[in-house]
């Protein structure tokens, strides 16, 4: 049976989404930063550390506001494109 997305929570998906995009830069920022410091000749050369914690911010708050925004957007138009569309089964039905 085919069915569409109604409507999408901006609040929710924006703040799940923030936080995956803070945890993920995060992740990738700790071992590049550790690299910066470690080929740096000397430590005016190096990052600054507190770009440590204010990226993983900037990524939490920007991804936020664009799925809030995409998010809103998209149950603007929902009415006149309708939404997007997929099909669920029962997991023990076969195709």
């Amino acid at each position: 049976m085919k069915q569409q997305v109604a409507r999408l929570s901006p609040h929710q998906n924006g703040k799940v989404f923030a936080v995956l995009m803070a945890a993920s830069a995060l992740v990738i920022l700790l071992p590049l930063m550790l690299i910066a410091y470690g080929f740096a000749p000397n430590s005016a050369s190096a990052p600054p550390l507190y770009a440590l914690i204010l990226l993983p911010l900037f990524y939490l708050v920007v991804g936020y506001i664009t799925v809030a925004i995409g998010c809103l957007l998209y149950n603007w138009l929902y009415p006149f494109i309708g939404g997007i569309e997929f099909e669920a089964r029962a997991p023990d039905a076969r195709p």
